[in-house]
């Protein structure tokens, strides 16, 4: 896999992943999409989805329950 950020991007596609924005604010979900921006959208992970918080990797994380759309400017990093 290429190191360049669209391709890994592409790489994590249908896989849960965590997404840390600039207010400190962490979500976890399953990257469903992304554009050229890096705006991404994130659908609920199953085996999570009926917690709201919870403790993913060692980090607290907010884990959606419904499809999000999250502004690439707001984006610090995106683990998968």
């Amino acid at each position: 896999m290429s190191g360049r950020p669209l391709d890994v991007l592409e790489a994590s596609l249908e896989d849960p992943v965590t997404v840390h924005l600039k207010d400190g604010t962490t979500y976890y979900g399953v990257l469903a999409g992304y554009d050229q921006h890096m705006n991404v959208v994130i659908d609920p992970e199953e085996s999570v989805s009926d917690r709201v918080d919870g403790d993913i990797d060692g980090e607290f994380a907010v884990a959606i329950e419904d499809t999000t759309i999250i502004r690439g400017d707001n984006v610090v990093s995106i683990k998968a």
